[in-house]
């Protein structure tokens, strides 16, 4: 049992059920009394920049674009930027102790989730994703490799299955809790309370969609890199994370001759990068034919074969969202303007992604229709992109505290 001020927690019984990655028990139970580091504190970045070096000169890591698309993002250059916006910020540190709890669909998540824990100058315990991702083990390596004294109190890495006594002991102990995962993740997580300081931030099930501008697309000479950049979004997570377009929506009036150049192109990779299993082909027909079922403007549109799965839309509606689906299954819907993809905009869309549209553009739909939803507004192929503001979080305010000094 421990006393946090009037508050008693009671730890589990048998902490054997936890795996640790980094730490141990005595770390967990003492992180409650290590002082908070003020925001981007220099020893953090030095810690960081030693970790993206070691990414950066390992043969395995190098297996993994993402892996290495992280090592550049941690290191000491670029968390340089990432600390500009919060330059003029004074008398901030850590709120104190965050539980992480990753996402199972997503192997760099927990990573970045961390990163953010350590540059709001906060302690962090990580639940790592369930699923086995080899970029998981390789980017823990580097993290426990570059470890020293005066950081290791301040990171846990571990495992554990669905004990909710665990779960109850680390969101009793912890100053804000982060739960990436989905809807049914954080009611489930939500069953373990919280001291009644402590603030939460949740990662809910979202979808995202991209436009693309016709003419722009048709008279430009990067068409393999957009379809490049759009493998990378969607297929590279079998379209499971929330920043994977599962709507294709097109601008412009030659949509036909677009179509063919950008599907025909996007094939090439995914017969040459992508492995279909025989449910996944099965689950995609499913997920047509309850749709198909549900309007009369539902269309499949011909295929070659069902690694890429068309399905296009007469009429867009808000009930569309309800029958997207993963594994190369796209929507289609022909637009006249930015106004027409107001349905999709609703509080679950996160992410839009595009190509051939004007910043001004951008924010003057967006602005003017203020949707409910589009937290992110990104160019094809820069979806998964890691950012201190995720979600409309501000992640460095949301983990920290401002001293008000009179």
């Amino acid at each position: 049992m421990l006393n946090y001020g009037d508050v008693v927690i009671l730890m589990p019984q048998n902490f054997s059920q936890i795996q640790y990655v980094i730490g141990d028990d005595s770390i967990v139970a003492n992180m409650s009394r290590s002082p908070a580091f003020p925001l981007f504190d220099d020893q953090l970045i030095d810690y960081l920049e030693s970790v993206s070096k070691i990414l950066l000169q390992s043969a395995d890591a190098k297996l993994y674009p993402d892996v290495i698309t992280f090592a550049f993002w941690c290191r000491k250059a670029s968390v340089k930027g990432l600390k500009k916006p919060y330059a003029d910020i004074t008398n901030r540190i850590g709120r104190g102790v965050v539980f992480h709890i990753a996402p199972s669909n997503v192997a760099v998540n927990f990573a970045y989730s961390l990163v953010a824990g350590l540059l709001s100058g906060n302690a962090n315990i990580v639940r790592l994703p369930s699923k086995t991702f080899p970029q998981v083990g390789i980017i823990c390596s580097a993290f426990a490799q570059a470890l020293n004294e005066k950081i290791k109190p301040f990171i846990c890495l571990l495992q554990y299955g669905h004990e909710q006594q665990i779960t109850d002991y680390l969101s009793g102990i912890c100053d804000t809790r982060i739960i990436w995962g989905g809807d049914q993740t954080i009611s489930t997580i939500r069953q373990s309370p919280l001291k009644a300081r402590a603030t939460e931030i949740t990662f809910a099930d979202r979808y995202s969609f991209c436009v693309i501008n016709v003419e722009a697309y048709l008279n430009s000479q990067m068409q393999k890199n957009v379809a490049q950049g759009f493998f990378n979004d969607t297929y590279l997570t079998d379209q499971n994370a929330c920043t994977s377009s599962r709507v294709v929506v097109w601008l412009g009036e030659r949509v036909k001759e677009a179509q063919s150049v950008f599907w025909s192109n996007l094939h090439e990779l995914v017969q040459e990068k992508y492995t279909l299993q025989p449910v996944q082909a099965i689950s995609k027909y499913l997920a047509f034919c309850k749709h198909a079922a549900s309007s009369s403007s539902v269309h499949l549109e011909s295929k070659a074969d069902n690694l890429i799965f068309r399905v296009k839309l007469d009429n867009l509606t808000e009930t569309d969202i309800d029958y997207i689906f993963n594994s190369g299954y796209f929507i289609e819907y022909e637009a006249n303007s930015l106004d027409d993809t107001l349905p999709l905009c609703s509080s679950s869309c996160q992410t839009l992604s595009y190509f051939g549209l004007d910043n001004n553009i951008l924010k003057q739909f967006v602005m003017a229709a203020r949707p409910r939803g589009i937290d992110r507004i990104v160019p094809i192929g820069k979806t998964m992109d890691f950012s201190l503001t995720w979600d409309g979080y501000d992640l460095i305010r949301s983990l920290s505290r401002e001293i008000e000094i009179n």
